[in-house]
């Protein structure tokens, strides 16, 4: 399906563009979002007429996102989760729940807006994109912690999940150890026999 964007939308196009896409993907998303409409004569000329004020008001949109992305680039907001030893948390960390700490820190930010590039599913400092307007991204930092103590020594610089990843690396290597050494005392006994 041939559509007329109406705003840029990355990895598609700028505004005024006629772009093929999917139909899924414009009735679904682009048709019902007022991103884009179907590239129809009467609509090309629609858009033509109308030009004007979509460029206002995306330019008024772009520099109410540009004054908000100043006030919300660079920080840190702490997610509590209940995590086990090693530092897996018992799920991941969703754009919802990374909203819910921006709008308890005072920031105003959709969670349509964050674009997480990877499950967050450990503990630990993780860098998000927050996308505020197409051509206004700014990226924050998560930190995910057990408790408010832990989130602090984070912040400081300290790395929680090496700790659990020490233990484990010094009780295999204990096990590794006490293999080997029944493997030993087996093939003693095995040439004692003989």
């Amino acid at each position: 399906m041939e559509v007329i964007l109406l705003e840029r939308v990355g990895r598609l196009g700028a505004m005024g563009e006629t772009v093929k896409v999917k139909d899924g993907y414009a009735r679904n998303f682009l048709l019902p979002n007022a991103k884009a409409l179907r590239a129809t004569a009467a609509n090309k000329a629609k858009f033509e007429r109308d030009r004007a004020v979509l460029e206002a008001k995306n330019a008024a949109t772009k520099a109410l996102a540009e004054t908000e992305a100043k006030s919300i680039e660079g920080k840190t907001f702490v997610v509590i989760r209940q995590a086990g030893e090693s530092g897996q948390l018992y799920g991941s960390v969703s754009a919802r729940d990374i909203a819910d700490a921006a709008t308890a820190a005072g920031s105003t930010v959709d969670k349509n807006h964050i674009h997480i590039q990877k499950p967050i599913k450990v503990i630990g400092m993780h860098d998000v994109q927050v996308t505020l307007h197409p051509e206004v991204v700014v990226a924050v930092t998560v930190n995910v912690a057990r408790t408010a103590d832990e989130a602090a020594a984070q912040a400081r610089g300290e790395d929680l999940t090496a700790v659990g990843a020490t233990e484990k690396a010094e009780a295999r290597a204990a096990a590794e150890a006490m293999f080997a050494e029944a493997q030993a005392e087996a093939a003693a006994e095995e040439e004692g026999g003989k």
